[in-house]
Formats: structure tokens, C-alpha cells, sequence
């Protein structure tokens, strides 16, 4: 009997022999495959299928594509984001350059002794006007960045409508009267529409702001109102420059200027500042134009109750 027992235990021997050696050779590949897929991670390629039929390496080739296709997504959002920071700062830089270099400028004539106090009054208002332009670019640079990144909050809810108009009016009145161009309001009632009515009042200024600065001297620009079944659209239509069919859907972009107003003032802010405003409260613009005979831009905003 002793020699069976000892043939037994020389099997068993042999059996855990070859455990140690198959369980040593797959820890050997696991790792090996673990490390190749580390390499291939850290060498941003594509994790391929693996050979290997065990569910654990299979398990892990899953997990490793996983966090690659996850750190894929994470650096290209970092990457976006610094691309959209430079484009930001190079913008910034460049609308701020005119006017910082014209205040610069008149602060040199001021110094000028000889100067009359008509020709001081003149340059001061230049300046004036010059350091208004850095406020209003700064300050909507700041709004454009937090609607981005929805830092800013802002309720909407049902308001009449005339007076959000009218405040947007007023806004620009002097610049049109100074322009001989004339302002005219198509009769309709007043009605309840889904707004805030402080930032509506910004996005009619900038269309009316726009209206005004395009138009030739002595031009027209009409306001009036269309009821829908579940959307009002007050439009703003003018006799100005018009804009080209290829840049329509452009023109909403932030800092774009059209070719034909590359020489004109203007940042290339309001129009993509408004359409973040109407985004926040449910609305929409479009335009409709034909150059040389002027533009008619269009806000939707939502019907309540009135």
C-alpha cells in the first residue's frame, strides 16, 4: 500500500506542479497584455482586440478602451477649450486696439497748450466717446463668457412687450436722430410674451444698434409685430447696406464681420450675444436680406397668457 500512496502523492506533486506553472504563465500574459495596453494608452493608439479568450483579460481590454475613450474626450474638451481662451484673448486684442490707440492719440493733442478750449471740448468728447466703445466691448466680452458657461442665471416669465420695445427705442433714438433716420412702430397690442425683459431690451438695442449703423443717412428703419399660435415675432426691418446670401447664417457668430463692414465700427459681439440671450429664454432669431435694399432680422419669443 505504501507504494500507492506514494504514486499518489507524486501525481498530486505533478498536478500542482503543473497549476504553479499554467496559473505563472497566464499572471506572465495578463501582465503582458496589461502593459501593452498601458503603452498603447499612454501612446494615445487604438487599444486593438485582444488574442486572448479569458474573461479577464477581455474584462480588462474593455475597462482599457473605456478610460482611453474617456481621456480621448477629456483632452480634446481641454484642447477646445484653450483654442476657444486664445481665440478669445486674440479678439479681445484686437477689438480693443483701435480704440485704446485713439484715446492714446487724443490724449497727445490734449497736451497741446495752443489748443482753444472749442478744439480741447472737440477732443474730449472724442476721448469720451473712445473710452464708452472699450467699456461696452469689455462689458459685453464678460456677458458673451458667462452665458457661454452658464455662470449667469436670469429668470424669464410672462411681460408685456411694448415697453421692452420702447426701452430699446430710447437706447438708440439720439444715435438715429443724429443719423436723420427715422424710426417708425407698426400699430399692434400690447401682449404678454416669455422674456426678461432687461435682456430682451439689449437684444432689440443691438438689432436697432446695427439697423442704425448700416443705414445710409436720412434712411427708415420699421418695427411690428406678428402673432403665431405659439410664438410672437417682432421684426426690425431697415433700408440699409442688406448682407449677402452666403453670410446670413455667419453674421450670428461670434466676433464675424462681414467683408462689406470690415471698415466700419463694430466688435462682431451683438448679433451672437443676442442669440445667447434668446437661447436662455426659449426664443430665436433669423434675418432675411438682399443687399442694396436692407435687412429685416426677426426675434421669436414664446406666447403667454395675457
Amino acid at each position: 500500500m505504501e507504494w500507492i500512496w506514494i504514486g499518489i502523492l507524486g501525481v498530486l506533486a505533478l498536478v500542482f506542479a503543473g497549476t504553479a506553472v499554467w496559473l505563472g504563465r497566464k499572471n506572465r500574459r495578463l501582465y503582458q497584455e496589461a502593459d501593452r495596453m498601458m503603452d498603447r494608452i499612454l501612446d494615445d493608439k487604438v487599444i486593438e482586440q485582444t488574442d486572448l479568450k479569458e474573461g479577464e483579460i477581455s474584462a480588462l481590454a474593455g475597462k482599457a478602451r473605456r478610460i482611453q475613450e474617456k481621456l480621448q474626450v477629456e483632452v480634446g474638451g481641454a484642447q477646445r477649450e484653450k483654442e476657444q481662451v486664445k481665440s478669445l484673448i486674440s479678439n479681445m486684442s484686437h477689438q480693443l486696439k483701435t480704440p485704446l490707440a485713439n484715446i492714446m492719440m487724443y490724449e497727445e493733442i490734449l497736451e497741446d497748450e495752443s489748443l482753444t478750449r472749442a478744439e480741447q471740448e472737440k477732443f474730449l468728447g472724442k476721448m469720451k466717446r473712445q473710452s464708452e466703445k472699450v467699456e461696452w466691448i469689455l462689458t459685453s466680452l464678460f456677458k458673451m463668457v458667462k452665458l457661454e458657461q452658464d455662470v449667469i442665471v436670469f429668470e424669464a416669465e410672462g411681460a408685456l412687450i411694448r415697453r421692452t420695445l420702447l426701452d430699446a427705442v430710447n437706447l438708440i433714438y439720439d444715435k438715429a436722430q443724429r443719423r436723420q433716420i427715422e424710426i417708425e412702430t407698426e400699430y399692434f397690442p400690447d401682449c404678454r410674451l416669455y422674456h426678461n425683459p432687461k435682456w430682451t431690451t439689449e437684444v432689440f438695442a443691438n438689432i436697432l444698434e446695427n439697423a442704425v449703423k448700416y443705414t445710409p443717412q436720412s434712411g427708415r428703419i420699421t418695427i411690428g409685430m406678428r402673432r403665431y399660435e405659439m410664438y410672437t415675432e417682432i421684426w426690425f426691418r431697415d433700408t440699409g447696406m442688406g448682407i449677402a446670401k452666403e453670410e446670413l447664417t455667419e453674421i450670428f457668430k461670434r466676433f464675424y464681420r462681414s467683408r462689406t463692414a470690415e471698415n466700419m465700427d463694430g466688435s462682431g459681439i451683438g448679433l451672437y450675444l443676442s442669440k445667447l440671450i434668446l437661447e436662455k429664454e426659449k426664443g430665436y432669431m433669423n434675418v432675411a436680406s438682399e443687399p442694396g435694399k436692407g435687412s429685416c432680422f426677426s426675434v421669436f419669443l414664446q406666447n403667454c397668457g395675457n
